[in-house]
């Protein structure tokens, strides 16, 4: 018998996101201020959103992360092996792991929310006043 998977979502706060990305998911501590407004804008920190696109593709999850691209529906596939719906649950470690190869390959520039409101340095949040981004530890390792 098929047991029909809970999809639990979680709407993030902006400093609560910004320790996880530096913490747990490793991202640079320099891009954090680009990575936080590109969020903020494409999904409103919400892990659950999609988004139907005028050309017939969807965006999924924190990072809006297209179906044409990087994901399949109902399958594994795309540059980031992944099925699409796994993106938008609350389990975001492959949705991390499929932003930064994203941002590896094409840089910011790949998602429209960026380009559109924060290209323009000036439009950053200072994620160092809000939420005190240099006072975040990196955290240890764990060996063995």
């Amino acid at each position: 018998m098929l047991q029909q998977q809970q999809v639990e979502s979680k709407r993030y706060l902006r400093c609560e996101l910004t320790k996880l990305m530096v913490q747990q998911y490793r991202f640079e501590k320099s891009l954090m201020s680009n990575w936080i407004c590109l969020v903020e804008h494409e999904s409103e920190l919400d892990t659950n959103k999609v988004k139907n696109n005028e050309n017939h593709s969807k965006n999924y999850g924190l990072f809006q992360i297209s179906n044409k691209d990087y994901c399949a529906e109902g399958r594994k596939g795309g540059l980031c092996n992944m099925k699409c719906e796994d993106l938008s649950n609350d389990e975001i470690s492959d949705d991390m792991a499929c932003a930064k190869l994203i941002q590896q390959r094409d840089g910011f520039k790949y998602w429209k929310g960026w380009n559109r409101y924060c290209r323009n340095t000036q439009n950053l949040p200072n994620l160092d006043v809000s939420c005190k981004l240099t006072q975040i530890p990196p955290l240890r390792p764990i060996w063995g």
